[in-house]
């Protein structure tokens, strides 16, 4: 038996891997498992270029848990090591970097990571192990090797009795940590962590229930029996060629990922690129509600079928977290405890790579199947509208398939929106005027005044529309969005001015004073305009620039103008040339004049959805009497 002490300038090492990484300590499984996949498939390739004269046959790694005597064993049937071997793997290697690390993370705070990156990844067994143990047998004739340490820098290595080839190592699990020891608790870790590991994961065992022979009775119970329950799927879809799934594969993985999930999802893009990076992986669209912070943290991040994490910032571009699915790179630069990502060049290609990806799978849906699309897209388009908002090149290419539906159910592109609304929504200032609504049902007075002039009217309804408006305004010419109900028919879209009033210049300051004196506590900013005399006598307008400000402000942006905090602001527009006005105008009574007035606001108000409460109760009283 030989002893010694591993290569390391300091004494508390292992304080410090328990110190840095105490919030993260359930990875200790993950990469010891990691581990031992790299160490068969290492055998797996070296058996497959001659080099190891040994069968590969069909390896598994097994973890069992012995809650008696408080340990737990992670066995693979790998390369395995030699002395030589575990002394410079283990001792040497391992620890070449530990000066580096406490140089670099001694005034860090207790989530700085560690593991993996100076290859510690072995040493953060001592995150729940008090003492570890090694007993490993080389593939080749090197006999086996029992290398002990109990936390501190001395360890113990002897030959070892060991026959089969392969690495067991095994935790005497700490006091703090016998949580470990609990059989559901590691399932959970294998679940969440090695689900899609390359190599079978065998985990106790299961009763599984065979067909009954033939001849059995109706009664008589099936036969049973014990197999090895394997907790993880070593070939996930992702590692798969598309050529090689149908759709239904595609759905069955989703419902692997996400089991709990019972709506399909709407479709899926596979991605697979070799150079100038690498990246596996499929991303589904689900169906998408309004509400942009759930949604987030469904991609689960793997680096070779290992779970890393489902907080994929910085390699998804931010649009598209809203997504589901995988992906997996090793060349995704992770920190060391493969929970951080360090942003550098190759994670920008990834990210823009997985944009045009994207870019391409929807260009691709709406051409080969435009209706299909126009059914799917309110359920992607604030994924899209995202998009075009965020990411400058995604909004090119979507310019071409992102959709603008009108309130009768018809869906345009914007190159076929502009061709069919220039000749008639073209104001006296050559602008294009699009025409819209946010809810078809509060603005329907406003849509019916809107169509009947022929104007075409679009339904934006998505949280952010405000924010998509305000960059198609700035990215095109001569184009502004106007909301129906932002000003009367005749001023949405300007033309040369044609109608003229039929009140003289001294009837409308009367009315005026007439109306302010009723309305004044009401906070409305009152036009007189001459419209049409068909039009209704009092409308309630929104300023569209204001009200565009206050929504921006409340999904983000916006909020340098201050429009969140300020109230909301009416115009009460009073059309002159009609007749109910000039009714109002010539009535001699003042109370009856008066009540002219309010009924009129009232239906302005109600036409707005702005009449509740008291003044509903009073307007419909009113309205009775009036009716007498």
């Amino acid at each position: 038996m030989a002893t010694g002490k591993i290569n390391v300038s300091v004494e508390n090492i292992f304080p410090l891997i328990k110190k840095f990484l105490y919030s993260d300590h359930e990875i200790f499984l993950r990469e010891l498992i990691s581990n031992a996949t790299d160490a068969t498939l290492k055998l797996k390739h070296l058996t497959s270029i001659g080099e190891a004269k040994v069968e590969y046959g069909n390896p598994i790694i097994e973890v069992k848990v012995d809650k008696e005597k408080k340990k737990i064993h992670i066995m693979d049937q790998g390369i395995g090591m030699t002395e030589e071997e575990v002394k410079k793997y283990i001792n040497e290697v391992a620890f070449s970097g530990a000066e580096e690390f406490l140089d670099k993370y001694k005034d860090a705070g207790k989530d700085a990571g560690i593991i993996g990156h100076f290859g510690l990844g072995f040493y953060s067994a001592f995150m729940v192990a008090s003492k570890v143990e090694i007993i490993s047998k080389s593939f080749t004739d090197a006999p086996a090797v029992h290398w002990t340490c109990d936390g501190s820098p001395k360890f113990t290595i002897k030959e070892a009795k060991k026959k089969e080839r392969g690495t067991e190592i095994i935790l005497h699990i700490a006091e703090d940590s016998t949580e470990f020891l609990e059989d559901f608790r590691i399932r959970e870790l294998l679940k969440k962590y090695n689900k899609f590991m390359p190599i079978p994961i065998k985990f106790g065992t299961r009763t599984e229930t065979l067909p009954k022979p033939e001849g059995a009775k109706e009664d008589e119970p099936a036969p049973t029996k014990e197999v090895d329950d394997i907790i993880n799927n070593p070939n996930p879809a992702w590692t798969k060629q598309p050529t090689d799934l149908k759709d239904e594969d595609y759905k069955s993985f989703y419902r692997e990922l996400y089991p709990m999930q019972f709506e399909e999802p709407l479709f899926h893009i596979h991605l697979n690129v070799d150079y100038p990076f690498n990246l596996t992986g499929i991303l589904y669209f689900p169906k998408l509600t309004n509400d942009l912070n759930i949604q987030k943290d469904r991609i689960q991040l793997y680096q070779n079928q290992v779970f890393v994490t489902d907080n994929v910032e910085g390699i998804v571009p931010e649009f598209l977290t809203m997504l589901r699915g995988v992906i997996d790179s090793p060349d995704i630069p992770l920190n060391v405890s493969r929970s951080y990502l360090q942003a550098d060049g190759a994670v920008k290609k990834i990210s823009s790579y997985i944009t045009r990806k994207v870019a391409d799978k929807l260009s691709s849906l709406f051409k080969s199947n435009r209706e299909d699309f126009e059914k799917k897209w309110n359920d992607i388009k604030v994924v899209i509208e995202y998009g075009m908002l965020s990411e400058e090149k995604f909004f090119e290419k979507a310019d071409k398939f992102a959709l603008y539906p009108t309130v009768d159910g018809s869906y345009f592109t914007f190159e076929e929106l502009e061709a069919k609304i220039k000749d008639n929504q073209t104001d006296k200032d050559g602008k294009l005027v699009v025409l819209y609504a946010s809810d078809k049902e509060a603005q329907h007075s406003y849509i019916e005044a809107t169509k009947a002039k022929g104007y075409e009217v679009l339904l934006m309804d998505s949280p952010i529309v405000a924010h998509l408006m305000q960059k198609l305004e700035t990215s095109k010419e001569k184009l502004s969005f106007t909301r129906v109900d932002a000003d009367h028919i005749d001023n949405l879209i300007k033309k040369e001015d044609t109608t003229i009033s039929k009140l003289s210049d001294e009837e409308k300051e009367q009315l005026k004073s007439e109306i302010e004196a009723v309305v004044q506590d009401k906070g409305y900013t009152i036009q007189l305009e001459a419209m049409d005399s068909s039009a209704s006598p009092f409308i309630i307008t929104e300023p569209e620039f204001i009200r565009r400000m206050k929504e921006m402000q409340q999904t983000g942006g916006g909020g340098m103008f201050g429009m969140g905090n300020m109230p909301d602001m009416f115009n009460l527009i009073v059309n002159t040339n009609h007749e109910l006005v000039g009714e109002i105008l010539n009535t001699k009574t003042a109370k009856k004049r008066t009540r002219l007035i309010n009924q009129s606001l009232d239906l302005a108000r109600l036409s707005k959805g702005l009449l509740k409460g008291e003044e509903l109760t009073k307007f419909i009283a009113r309205s009775y009497e009036m009716i007498k």
